[in-house]
C-alpha cells in the first residue's frame, strides 16, 4: 500500500477518495527540522505553501529511496527544490488550474477595496466613527486601465473579469500572445504597462534576486495608481511600497502575500491605504475541492 503524507491539509472529499482507492493517507504537519525524517517513510508528499521541501529534506528521503512524488497543491512550486528533486528521481507536480478563478476574484476584491476605501472605512466604523467625507472620494473601475504582469492562467482569468467590468487591459508576459488581443486587451512592455495603468496586478512567480516591484519600478508607475499583489510576497519591495504610499505616489495597495509570512510589517498592514488579507488567494471551498480533485488524479495516475 502506497503511503501519502499530506502536510498542509486537503479537501476532505479528496482524502476520502484516496483512502477508498487503497492509499494510506497521513495528515500531519512537520516542522522543517522534522520533515526530512518523515519523508523517509512515505511514497508521496502533498504540500501547500506552509511546508517547504528543500535539498536537505530530499537528501534524507533519498536514504530510503521510498519517496517518488512531491505534489504542490497550488500553482507556484518555489517552496520546493524542484530541480534537485527531479535530478534525484523524485517527480514534482502541481495543480495549476485549480485556484485560478479564486485568486483572480480576490485580486478584483482588492481592486474594489482600494478604489472605494472598503477596508479602512469598515475598520473606522467598527471604532464607532462615521467618516463619510474622508472616504467619499472613491473611483470606479469602469473605464480604467488594468496592467496585468504575468498573463498566465490567473492573469487571463483576471483579464476576462476586468474587461467584463468595462476596464481596458494591458498585459505583460515573456512570450506575448498577439492572437488574444482585442480592442480591450493589448500586450505591451513592462515599462509601458507601469506608466499607463491605473491598477497593476502581479501574477508572476518569485524572481531570484531583487523584487520585481522594487523602488525603480514603483517609480515608473503612474502617479495615483494602485498596486495589487496576490502572487508572491518577494515580488514587492515592502519598504519602497510603504514609501510610495506615504508620499502619495500610489493611491493604495492590495496585498494578499507578504515578504515574511506571517507578516510582521505593522506599518504596512496597518496603513490606511492598504487592503490586506493573510495569503487567502486560493482559500475558497470551490478551489480547495478542485485542488483536491487534481491531487487525487495525479496520485492515481502516477502510481497506477
Amino acid at each position: 500500500m502506497k503511503k501519502i503524507l499530506v502536510t498542509d491539509g486537503m479537501d476532505k472529499g479528496a482524502l476520502a477518495s484516496l483512502r477508498s482507492a487503497g492509499f494510506e493517507v497521513v495528515e500531519q504537519f512537520y516542522a522543517p527540522e522534522e520533515l526530512g525524517a518523515a519523508l523517509r517513510e512515505v511514497d508521496c508528499v502533498v504540500v501547500r505553501s506552509a511546508t517547504k521541501v528543500r535539498q536537505n529534506h530530499i537528501d534524507e528521503a533519498l536514504t530510503t529511496g521510498r519517496l517518488k512524488l512531491i505534489i504542490r497543491g497550488g500553482v507556484g512550486v518555489d517552496n520546493i527544490d524542484v530541480a534537485y528533486a527531479e535530478t534525484h528521481g523524485i517527480a514534482v507536480r502541481n495543480t495549476p488550474n485549480a485556484s485560478s478563478h479564486s485568486v483572480a476574484e480576490l485580486a478584483v476584491a482588492h481592486m474594489f477595496s482600494c478604489a472605494r476605501f472598503i477596508s479602512v472605512a469598515g475598520a473606522t466604523m467598527r471604532e464607532g466613527k462615521w467618516e463619510k467625507k474622508a472616504y467619499g472620494k472613491g473611483i470606479e473601475l469602469r473605464g480604467k486601465t488594468l496592467g496585468i504582469v504575468g498573463y498566465g492562467r490567473i492573469g487571463a482569468c483576471l483579464g476576462d473579469i476586468a474587461q467584463a467590468l468595462g476596464m481596458k487591459v494591458l498585459a505583460y508576459r515573456r512570450h506575448p500572445q498577439p492572437e488574444l488581443e482585442s480592442p480591450t486587451l493589448r500586450f505591451t512592455t513592462l515599462d509601458e504597462l507601469l506608466a499607463s495603468s491605473d491598477f497593476v496586478s502581479l501574477h508572476t512567480p518569485a524572481i531570484p534576486g531583487k523584487p520585481l516591484m522594487d523602488r525603480e519600478n514603483i517609480a515608473k508607475m503612474k502617479d495615483g495608481a494602485v498596486l495589487i499583489n496576490t502572487s508572491r510576497g518577494a515580488n514587492v519591495d515592502e519598504e519602497a511600497l510603504l514609501e510610495a504610499l506615504n508620499t502619495g505616489k500610489l493611491r493604495a495597495a492590495g496585498l494578499d502575500v507578504w515578504a515574511q509570512e506571517p507578516t510582521k510589517n505593522e506599518a504596512l498592514y496597518n496603513h490606511p491605504r492598504v487592503s490586506c488579507t493573510p495569503h487567502i488567494g486560493a482559500a475558497t471551498a470551490e478551489a480547495q475541492a478542485r485542488v483536491g480533485s487534481e491531487v487525487v488524479g495525479i496520485i492515481r495516475d502516477f502510481f497506477a
